[in-house]
């Protein structure tokens, strides 16, 4: 399978406190990737330096082949491709839904208004937000803004799709219509790479799963080796007190 990102070595510090430790980690064309672990086990700080919201400290990004870290690199077409879905909806409070998905497409795709517009509206059907095209994000619910914010990064259309813990600031009745559009586009193909502490999730839709603490890969493989037969001490235990709360 074609690799769309490689990491090498990466690493990264707060100060004097090392985040990440020397990554090894790659997503290749449509295989859908889920990052688990604790609490400040370095997951986010990971996607926030796949797509360079953070600067990694070493090590290497590459992308089609070649590594984005490079001075020579236009790291903002690079970011064009990456589709980036935040806990807080991160939406513009002034633009009612329609217009939420089609600022980006006009102002660095420079797509037509017309262009702009059909697009928006093709990904507002996927996630079942097409009605609420009108309104405003303060008359959404957590649920439906969510899923407006995904309908945004996909009408970028990008090559692999970000995910930040996407439901955790979600009220519990939300989550499940947001996990339910994510786990639509897996398996219409899409690739993406996920932040969740939804298990059972993590469990049914990835085809892969990394188990990441204190700043290191622990362990990856199948969901089903890891949640049935994990061969890591840390992610047992991780796991049983995980699989117990739920």
């Amino acid at each position: 399978m074609e690799k769309i990102i490689e990491i090498q070595h990466l690493s990264k510090s707060f100060g004097s406190h090392e985040v990440l430790k020397d990554i090894d980690f790659s997503v290749s064309k449509g295989e859908v990737v889920c990052i688990i672990g604790s609490s400040g086990s370095g997951k986010s700080t990971l996607l926030r330096c796949i797509n360079l919201l953070e600067k990694p400290g070493g090590g290497q990004i590459i992308y089609k082949g070649e590594n984005i870290l490079d001075e020579k690199h236009d790291v903002y077409a690079y970011r064009t491709k990456l589709g980036m879905v935040f806990q807080q909806f991160n939406l513009f409070e002034n633009h009612n839904v329609l217009s939420n998905c089609m600022v980006a497409q006009r102002r660095v795709l420079k797509r037509s208004r017309e262009e702009a517009r059909e697009v928006a509206m093709k990904y507002l059907k996927v996630v079942g937000m097409e009605q609420f095209i009108n309104a405003k994000p303060k008359q959404l619910s957590g649920g439906q803004k969510q899923r407006v914010a995904i309908a945004r990064a996909l009408s970028m259309e990008p090559d692999v799709m970000l995910f930040d813990e996407p439901t955790s600031a979600l009220d519990p009745e939300m989550v499940g219509e947001v996990l339910k559009v994510m786990k639509e586009l897996a398996e219409a193909g899409l690739t993406m790479l996920i932040v969740t502490h939804e298990m059972e999730f993590a469990r049914d839709v990835a085809d892969r799963v990394v188990f990441m603490d204190k700043g290191v890969i622990e362990e990856e493989g199948p969901p089903e080796r890891i949640f049935n037969n994990p061969e890591k001490e840390r992610t047992r235990e991780f796991l049983k007190r995980t699989l117990k709360q739920a």
